[in-house]
């Protein structure tokens, strides 16, 4: 899988043009789109056409008005969740409901991306209004298994080579599961970090856009320029990381293979202190309370589609039931709920520079009718934290195991060199990576 690094050195050297890039990656997803199902449409003719105008940019004789520090993605194509907006194509976000409803305008995160120079490819394929009914897609490292939550178009469609970047966004564990079960990076922003504008979303206190690429170093820089801010190391980074680690096992049976990536990974980051976060008192509450919130907003932000129930799937209607069931005093003592624990985790997070888990209880499960649990995502997106997923530990079976990082908001650096270091010791210690099979 070539990395967005990598094809930025191309591009900026000159030995790739954007035009071929973006072929390249058209006949990537035409060499495998049959096999991992992960795009609802591609815009061809207008991918290669901006790539077409970019390729006057390039270095090799070309016009020399804009550098890479103004296009700093130039020629990167990126696929995008179909619940975001792309000017002038549908937002379909998985549903009848919303077929052949054209959007007005580019989102902001898309908006972001163009500006850099990426040219989105097309749409990736999400789950029924960004929730649980799952897509056609299938996880490229076992056709038969799970390539997990809502995200897993974008998230099959990096780990698959097609394109090495890809959106998504996350309200429970939309972003991080499949992330860590198609071995491959993901980064969730706090919530209202990044504007949701041209979303459609579940719930406004939850829904954060997050990111996809095939290492942490392609989203530490993709992450910069949507954020306005420079890739230069962490200077105040410790030599060796304070971390909290978090086992998790009170909230659902985390696989052997997965307790062990988590202890591989506290030494892989050089932990001066790897202590226990000692939650497991509180995370089952903090689910219970995401849950409430996600009910009770969705509710709202879907009622007039509750309207239609026979064109809603099961899991769904039950979740818009749960929501119209949900009283204001119950979704105001879940979000006092949620407001007191984050106060105390930031307090933790003063003395520590990251919490370390499991992103999901183990790999992928077998099966296309489910997605899997996003039970280990609830407590942080409740809390609102951002959250990056570091691929790079597998099974026996060469199944990718992700784990979470979990990090003050204000440290987002912190995050990533501490991810960075993580994957390094992941990619130099794991065994070869398993192989697709039909």
């Amino acid at each position: 899988m070539t990395t967005l690094s990598e094809t930025i050195r191309g591009i900026n050297t000159g030995a790739l043009r954007p035009s071929e890039v973006v072929a390249a990656a058209l006949d990537r997803l035409d060499a495998t789109e049959t096999d991992i199902r992960a795009w609802v449409r591609v815009d061809r003719a207008g991918a290669l056409s901006a790539a077409r105008e970019l390729d006057s940019h390039d270095s090799r004789g070309g016009r020399s008005d804009l550098s890479a520090e103004d296009l700093p993605l130039r020629g990167i194509p990126f696929g995008v969740k179909d619940i975001i907006d792309v000017s002038a194509q549908p937002t379909e976000c998985g549903s009848p409901l919303r077929r052949g409803r054209i959007a007005a305008a580019d989102a902001w995160i898309v908006d972001r991306l163009r500006q850099a120079g990426a040219i989105p490819l097309g749409k990736t394929v999400t789950t029924e209004f960004a929730y649980f009914a799952p897509g056609p897609t299938r996880n490229p490292h076992n056709l038969t298994h799970t390539p997990g939550g809502s995200s897993s178009g974008s998230a099959a469609a990096v780990a698959a080579g097609v394109v090495p970047l890809a959106l998504g966004s996350q309200t429970a564990g939309s972003l991080t599961r499949p992330a860590s079960f198609c071995g491959v990076a993901g980064y969730v922003a706090p919530v209202g970090h990044w504007p949701t504008t041209g979303i459609t979303g579940l719930s406004h206190r939850l829904d954060a856009p997050g990111l996809i690429a095939a290492t942490v170093d392609d989203l530490r820089l993709v992450q910069a320029v949507l954020s306005g801010t420079t890739t230069s190391p962490d200077a105040d980074a410790p030599e060796r990381a304070r971390l909290r680690v978090w086992t998790a096992t009170e909230l659902g049976d985390v696989e052997q293979p997965m307790r062990d990536a988590v202890v591989r990974a506290a030494a892989g980051a050089g932990a001066a202190e790897a202590d226990e976060l000692g939650w497991a008192g509180r995370t089952p509450a903090l689910v219970e309370a995401h849950a409430t919130v996600m009910a009770y907003d969705s509710a709202r932000a879907l009622a007039a589609e509750a309207k239609k129930p026979g064109q809603l799937s099961e899991p769904l209607n039950e979740l818009l039931e749960r929501g119209r069931r949900t009283t204001d005093d119950d979704y105001h003592a879940a979000l006092s709920l949620a407001a007191g624990a984050r106060a105390d985790l930031l307090a933790v997070l003063a003395d520590a520079d990251a919490i370390l888990g499991p992103a999901a209880l183990g790999p992928a499960p077998r099966g296309l009718a489910a997605t899997g649990t996003p039970v280990l995502s609830r407590p942080w997106q409740l809390l609102g934290l951002p959250v990056l997923t570091v691929p790079g530990y597998r099974d026996a079976a060469g199944m990718p195991l992700g784990l979470q990082l979990i990090g003050h908001p204000d440290r987002v650096d912190r995050l990533f060199t501490i991810g960075q270091r993580i994957e390094r010791h992941a990619r130099e210690t794991a065994s070869p990576a398993g192989r697709a099979t039909a």
